[in-house]
């Protein structure tokens, strides 16, 4: 039985070998991906579908969080970014570095994700006067130079060094202060559930001695009332902070800042609350703008800038406004809706 249907398969195959040469082709041709990304217009996330607070007061209008689409590149897709003038083509090395892989770019940006979950939190409740605690903090590595001398890895959590216990960025800042370049320090860490010794050699980047990595501070946060996230596992990074802090406020305090208004911005946010620079502004506003926007928000400086010639090159209608602070996009806000 078995060699017959064997038999039979072969003599499909034979008969049919051009035709399954062809489409081997064709599905190489169209899925092959080239070392490139294509950056398009993204949309926006209504932040009430991801945010809720307990017992949180409801809004008239809504805050959207906007976000850039990117494309693997394949000969389909940098075509239609020849053809397309609002789709660019970038290097893979400006998403993914050389010493990284895509799961690495990808845990980073989930941690950063995190991070600005957590200082939304921080920076909304102390503005409305809520309860926030810090239960527990811990130390991960996020990103590691191409140049630094270190058997450290993205994800990696932090415990000690040498035999001193951190978990914080000021811990390991003044420990390493002692040391100069050339020196090398060891480090206890948590992978993959176990824990190792690793070493880093102190390096010179920008003249300025250090190990060359990036840390994230994960917090266990102690909240009254309660906060859930609930992201998608594709959504990450931190360039939604700004939007996420004034939904959190906004469900936290009587008032409505919000006045029946779509709300659609962009920009980090760190602890205390200043608002930071984000890539991909062009593609961001777009969104808005195609959603129906009332306000944009976005981080004063180059960001601000490149919106609004972005707005008068296109006669776009969005009010945009470009902020350094969480507390002067809640001031706007409050002037804007009475």
């Amino acid at each position: 039985m078995i060699k017959q249907v064997c038999k039979k398969i072969k003599q499909i195959v034979t008969e049919n070998i051009k035709f399954f040469i062809l489409f081997f082709l064709l599905l190489f041709t169209l899925t092959y991906e080239f070392p490139y990304y294509i950056e398009t217009p993204g949309g926006t996330i209504d932040v009430t579908d991801r945010i809720v607070v307990e017992n949180g007061y409801s809004a008239n209008g809504s805050f959207h969080l906007a976000y850039v689409s990117e494309l693997k590149a394949t000969i389909p897709t940098l075509l239609l970014a020849k053809l397309k003038k609002d789709w660019d083509i970038i290097e893979k090395n400006e998403v993914v570095m050389e010493n990284e892989n895509a799961d690495e770019v990808y845990l980073r940006d989930r941690m950063q994700l995190e991070e600005a979950n957590q200082n939304a939190i921080l920076v909304a409740f102390k503005q409305a006067n809520k309860e926030v605690t810090i239960e527990n903090q811990q130390l991960f590595v996020t990103y590691i130079d191409a140049t630094a001398k270190t058997d450290l890895k993205i994800g990696d959590q932090i415990i000690q060094v040498f035999n001193t216990p951190i978990s914080s960025k000021i811990e390991l800042s003044q420990i390493l202060k002692q040391y100069s370049v050339g020196d090398t320090i060891q480090f206890t860490v948590i992978r993959n559930q176990k824990k190792l010794e690793v070493k880093a050699e102190m390096i010179l980047v920008q003249e300025i001695p250090m190990i060359g990595i990036m840390l994230h501070e994960k917090l266990e946060l102690e909240t009254s009332p309660e906060v859930e996230f609930h992201f998608k596992s594709s959504e990450s990074g931190p360039s939604g902070g700004l939007m996420m802090t004034l939904a959190i406020y906004n469900q936290l305090t009587e008032e409505d800042i919000t006045q029946g208004k779509k709300i659609v911005g962009t920009g980090t946010i760190d602890a205390n609350g200043k608002v930071g620079d984000i890539a991909g502004v062009k593609y961001k506003l777009k969104g808005a703008e195609k959603g129906k926007a009332d306000i944009f928000f976005v981080p004063n400086g180059k960001n601000y800038e490149e919106a609004i010639r972005l707005k008068e090159r296109l006669h776009y209608k969005i009010e945009i406004v470009g902020v350094n602070t969480f507390e002067e996009a809640l001031e706007y806000l409050k002037k804007y809706v009475k």
